[in-house]
């Protein structure tokens, strides 16, 4: 054996093994299963009180009672539409009109007042702009509930209790969809598309209303869906500031059917039930119908 070959020889050491890598395509599929279940779970846990809605709904008030309450037991779903529809002259078709008047009409003119608004703080330069922008994020921060009594007064003060405005006007100042506003007009308005057409001689009023607002499409969508979702699902503020039935929203019109079994007696609980999963109806269709604009308005700010 010569000297190159011998230094160039790798010499056995008895006792030692090698360790072996671990496969970078094993640990991705081992993370990607266990992400795989933690979302399986996250939807169960989401599905589930759906489904249990679902059942119960097609149940009579035996059945709702004594039967499995993940499984049917009959079905009487459309008796139960029925009396829904029809219990108290139809005061459920009421109350339905009265939460699409407060979510739609105060939800539009919000997310109006918040584009301009955020589209201001964006792209306009003025004395004590970051001290606003502080407080609009501030403010968010407080939770609801607090603004709730002074609100009540504020209103009370000046006769507005027990009318609509005093869910409208709520609605139409959300700092929230402010601060989403702000972030949209930053990623889609440049500054030299505004230049170009101050120089074309289009107003401030104009660039808002046909150029901003065309392109804050996606942000725009994105604050409507979740001023509408928020607005209703309100059930504090409505119990406040809102006194006869007829001005209701779903949410406490279904409040007040599930104590009328404490107060006279008489149980509800499949109408409350029925009215439950019909109100949830309303904002399924409005996710389905608006899925291409949420959904890329929630990743805008990612790929900034």
């Amino acid at each position: 054996m010569t000297l190159t070959e011998q230094a160039t020889e790798r010499p056995e050491v008895r006792g030692v093994r090698r360790l072996s890598q671990p496969d970078p395509a094993s640990r991705g599929r081992g993370g990607q299963r266990f992400l795989l279940v933690g979302l399986t779970l996250a939807s169960v846990y989401s599905l589930f009180p759906v489904w249990w809605l679902i059942v119960a709904a097609t149940k009579d008030r035996t059945a709702l009672y004594q039967s499995n309450g993940l499984w049917f037991s009959g079905w009487h779903l459309w008796d139960n539409l029925h009396q829904v529809f029809t219990y108290q002259d139809g005061i459920f078709l009421r109350w339905t009109a009265n939460s699409f008047l407060y979510a739609g009409v105060g939800s539009l003119g919000g997310t109006l007042i918040a584009l301009a608004t955020g589209y201001g703080l964006a792209r306009f330069d003025f004395p004590g702009r970051n001290a606003i922008f502080a407080c609009v994020v501030g403010s968010f921060l407080i939770p609801i509930a607090l603004l709730t009594l002074p609100l009540y007064l504020l209103f009370s003060a000046i006769g507005m209790v027990d009318t609509p405005w005093a869910m409208l006007i709520p609605c139409l100042i959300n700092p929230f969809s402010v601060y989403l506003a702000k972030v949209y007009t930053e990623a889609t308005i440049p500054y030299e598309l505004l230049e170009a057409a101050r120089i074309d001689g289009a107003g401030e009023l104009r660039i808002f209303f046909s150029i901003v607002l065309r392109m804050m499409t996606t942000g725009g969508a994105t604050v409507f869906l979740l001023a509408f979702v928020n607005t209703w699902n309100a059930f504090f503020l409505p119990l406040t500031v809102l006194r006869g039935k007829e001005n209701w929203t779903l949410n406490l019109g279904l409040y007040n059917w599930t104590g009328t079994r404490l107060e006279s007696g008489i149980d509800l609980t499949g109408l409350v039930l029925t009215g439950a999963l019909l109100s949830i109806v309303p904002m399924a269709i409005m996710m389905v119908a608006m899925r291409r604009y949420w959904r890329s308005g929630v990743t805008l700010g990612a790929l900034k």
